[in-house]
């Protein structure tokens, strides 16, 4: 499936819908679903009418430079240390991100992970209350559940500062973003 046929269908959007956004005629935009690729005006009037960046269009990511890097880097260890603290590992990375202006798409994945990863918190420290209230299960491995969160939370965690430094990446990585 390419790329323009997934954002487009993501949108709810018919190919005459898009034609009237863009201005790209339906013609071209049926040969770009079929394989071709976007380039020069088409790319940009296809981006505009979307109301997405080009390189979202294309799939290339963004260049990220070395001020960029050091950004990313940060906002993704920021949640190191408020992992115990589950809504920290959250703000915190935002704060960061707002006061520095780091909105790439890169830094909206890393919070999207942090946000995944306490929902999944949430949903295990409710699941371990239940079985121990309500079916009055009692395990000694009960807390192995939060040790093995906050050790899967610091993997992902130094596993992208190491990408990040590396290849400007994300070596884990969701595919999408909530912000």
């Amino acid at each position: 499936m390419s790329r323009l046929l997934a954002i487009r269908q993501k949108l709810n959007l018919t190919q005459e819908e898009l034609f009237e956004k863009s201005g790209v005629s339906v013609r071209t935009i049926q040969r770009i679903e079929a394989g071709t690729n976007p380039k020069g005006y088409t790319l940009k009037a296809l981006a505009k009418g979307l109301g997405i960046s080009e390189d979202e269009l294309t799939g290339k990511q963004e260049a990220i430079s070395a001020k960029d890097t050091k950004w990313l880097k940060l906002i993704n260890l920021s949640a190191f240390p408020f992992m115990f603290a589950p809504p920290l590992n959250i703000v915190v990375p935002l704060l960061i991100m707002f006061a520095k202006k780091q909105f790439n798409p890169l830094t909206r994945k890393i919070v999207t992970i942090q946000i995944v990863w306490t929902l999944i918190a949430v949903v295990l420290v409710l699941s371990v209350m239940m079985l121990n209230d309500w079916f009055a299960i009692r395990s000694k491995y009960m807390m192995l559940i939060p040790i093995v969160w906050v050790l899967v939370n610091t993997f992902i965690i130094l596993i992208n500062a190491v990408t990040i430094d590396r290849n400007k990446v994300l070596r884990i990585d969701i595919g999408f973003s909530i912000i």
